[in-house]
């Protein structure tokens, strides 16, 4: 059996209407180009056929690691979560002790986490040292640009899910 997986009402959401898209949109469309390309004749030679046949199995193993994530979800409401320590849903705050730039972060699972809306994978290198940590605690973290010294500056509850 597997573990559950964290993961926000938010991302469990994008999963669903992903997942919704391949089944409505995505399958049918390939199964009729495929059926289509059947009846040319030639299936050894008809590469309409081969890539249709193709493309098919690849959407029905999106289908079926999406059906796999969605399975193994725990859906967590990120607004109610404790804030005491760093933990999944909470918004972090870091101070980098050399620079003393400031980064905020949402941690998340990792189909949830996006970079480039700030949120950051538990399972990163800096998610994984910093949960469990709460505000004041210093931590060091191997990144691929070398290590970083970080402090915890402030842990909070995201306003939506």
């Amino acid at each position: 059996m597997h573990e559950l997986e964290p993961m926000s009402r938010t991302g469990y959401n994008r999963l669903m209407k992903e997942l919704e898209r391949l089944e409505t949109v995505e399958l049918p469309e390939v199964q009729q180009a495929v059926a289509t390309a059947r009846e040319e004749g030639d299936l050894k030679e008809n590469g309409a056929y081969i890539y249709g046949r193709q493309r098919q199995g690849h959407i029905v193993g999106q289908i079926g690691e999406l059906k796999g994530k969605l399975n193994r979800a725990d859906i967590i409401d990120c607004t109610k979560v404790e804030c005491d320590r760093a933990v999944f849903g909470t918004v972090v705050s870091l101070l980098d002790l050399v620079t003393k730039e400031k980064v905020t972060y949402q941690l998340l699972g990792p189909d949830d986490a996006d970079f480039d809306t700030g949120s950051i994978s538990v399972h990163s290198p800096i998610g994984r040292c910093i949960v469990g940590h709460s505000v004041g605690d210093k931590v060091s973290v191997k990144v691929p640009a070398g290590d970083r010294n970080l402090e915890v500056i402030d842990i909070a509850r995201p306003e939506v899910d």
